[in-house]
């Protein structure tokens, strides 16, 4: 049994694996309204952003231009209202777990000196694309693996598996989002050396990955020109828990109605410390500070402290 696997079992006293389909539909995700159906696994045999109270919150805009949280006001109870708090406990019970798992993969990782990277965006905007072309760029150490999130089909496992990478693909059915557990059973069926790099390429949603830890290092959110430079308003969630913002697809600027420093002004409305890069993969462009970004990232919030204070 490879390092991973062993430390994941120690974590959680057994396998993890992906709970029966009972389970999963007792637990259907009312945060967003999927689960239901049992994600299937291929390949090789805390409370923060993600949480409830951050999807509970408005925003609101700063006269100084930034956007912040609101907290709703409660309206008077009504039986609506009792069936809507009934509504959050299960959210609650739902987020509980997930984070609980989500620290489990953390120290995991922390133990292995492994960097996990959550790749969010909406379908289509290069993700798969963007990771191919970081995979053929990366020297050969770090060694890097990959677990891929999709609705259906092994496809974009595939085209990793291409690359002499090893990649589990998970397919959440109905399920709009990765959760911190699937993550589990995936690093369970990859062979994750120390010093590693591990890519989460989350299902295409610009709006649940969001909200659930998967106790990765940190969350990369990749914008299109295609899609608009008006999307960090429109998800805010998303662009707030972001890391880094990677706008994609550059070599096609000429075509359409897209302004990077638009898109970036308004990502720091709402995450004012959000750093972007924009990139071609294509063109390449973007890929030395892609990867310069990956080599300086500090494993984990405790390894940023350390170094924060010199320890």
């Amino acid at each position: 049994m490879h390092a991973a696997a062993q430390l994941i079992e120690a974590y959680n006293e057994k396998r993890i694996s992906v709970p029966a389909r009972k389970a999963r539909e007792a637990s259907v995700c009312t945060v967003c309204g999927c689960g239901g159906a049992r994600p299937q696994i291929g390949g090789p045999a805390p409370r923060g952003k993600g949480s409830l109270e951050s999807r509970t919150q408005a925003w609101q805009p700063r006269s100084d231009g930034t956007i912040s949280l609101m907290q709703h006001r409660s309206p008077p109870l009504s039986p609506a209202v009792e069936a809507g708090r009934r509504v959050v406990d299960l959210e609650r019970a739902i987020l509980g777990r997930n984070d609980a798992q989500a620290q489990k993969n953390r120290q995991v990782l922390a133990d292995l000196r492994i960097r996990a990277i959550n790749l969010m965006s909406s379908p289509g905007a290069g993700k798969t694309s963007w990771l191919v072309s970081t995979l053929e760029a990366l020297p050969r150490e770090p060694a890097a693996a990959v677990i891929e999130g999709d609705q259906q089909t092994e496809l974009d496992a595939e085209r990793i598996r291409a690359t002499g990478v090893p990649a589990v693909q998970i397919n959440t059915g109905k399920g709009c989002h990765l959760d911190a557990q699937m993550v589990a059973a995936g690093m369970a069926r990859l062979d994750l050396g120390a010093d590693s790099l591990l890519f989460i390429e989350n299902v295409g949603n610009l709006v649940c990955p969001a909200a659930f830890d998967l106790g990765e290092t940190a969350k990369v959110v990749l914008l299109s020109v295609t899609e608009g430079d008006d999307k960090p308003l429109k998800y805010p969630d998303m662009f707030a828990a972001a890391d880094l913002m990677v706008v994609t697809k550059t070599d096609l600027l000429p075509y359409v109605d897209f302004d990077p420093r638009k898109a970036h002004a308004l990502a720091r409305r709402v995450n004012p410390g959000v750093p972007m890069l924009l990139t071609s993969a294509r063109w390449g462009e973007g890929m030395a500070e892609w990867l310069a970004w990956l080599a300086a990232l500090p494993l984990t919030p405790q390894a940023r402290l350390e170094e924060q204070h010199g320890g």
